[in-house]
């Protein structure tokens, strides 16, 4: 195998730093000349080195098993998002340890078809924290068979349609001079506005929600985060 890097400086070295690289490069080569039979010789420029000896060719190896390295991990990063953004808003909230509460709910209310089409759906997502906060006895409630269109209605506030992520929110909130009005799925409207940097959201009761995370991009739509259940009238 053969290196070539030219102009390439991979280190500059001290005056007494090169008397001890070059008593290990005479080293390295009368090793390297009894060990490799056909005696190829590596190319590469570092400054204050022979660019025919042994070591100049071991730290270009190292350079490029460096840059090797950084390339599989962007391949596997870019895998892992291309893996998420094929996903639904759906499929994200399940793989959430701190959603279990809204996807049983999802489950509950039959809306898992309805959201894995195409949408697209801005999704606000309750953390189970989020539904704790509840009267004690509300989920529990909402989620028998009799109470399934409350549910629904419940949920569907939560969604708006539209891809809106945190910059379009933002940006609708400052257009609108401090807040803006949205309608949801279920037909009621939610208020938006900033507080400290953080979107916080009104619901027709006067209740509010902070966004605590926001852009969980899928295929077919984006979540936020809230850490309260917003509810209609």
């Amino acid at each position: 195998m053969r290196f070539h890097g030219s102009n390439l400086k991979l280190f500059e070295f001290t005056d007494n730093q090169q008397i001890q690289i070059n008593y290990i490069i005479n080293l390295l080569n009368q090793y390297s000349e009894k060990t490799a039979p056909s005696k190829q010789k590596y190319k590469c420029f570092v400054k204050g080195v022979d660019p025919n000896n042994f070591l100049c060719s071991v730290l270009l190896s190292v350079k490029i098993i460096n840059m090797k390295i950084k390339f599989l991990a962007l391949f596997f990063l870019g895998s892992i998002l291309t893996a998420s953004a094929q996903q639904t808003v759906v499929d994200i909230a399940v793989g959430s340890k701190d959603h279990t509460t809204l996807v049983a709910a999802v489950k509950a209310a039959d809306l898992v078809s309805v959201l894995q089409t195409a949408g697209p759906f801005t999704v606000f997502a309750p953390t189970n924290d989020a539904f704790a906060k509840l009267p004690k006895g509300t989920v529990e409630s909402l989620l028998k068979p009799e109470n399934k269109a409350t549910l629904a209605k419940v949920l569907t506030y939560h969604v708006v349609a539209g891809n809106l992520d945190a910059a379009a929110v933002v940006k609708a909130i400052s257009e609108g001079k401090g807040k803006v009005t949205v309608k949801t799925v279920s037909g009621g409207s939610l208020t938006a506005s900033l507080n400290d940097g953080k979107v916080i959201l009104t619901d027709e009761n006067g209740g509010t929600s902070t966004v605590v995370a926001t852009d969980l991009k899928a295929n077919n739509g984006v979540i936020h985060v809230i850490n309260s259940v917003v509810l209609p009238k």
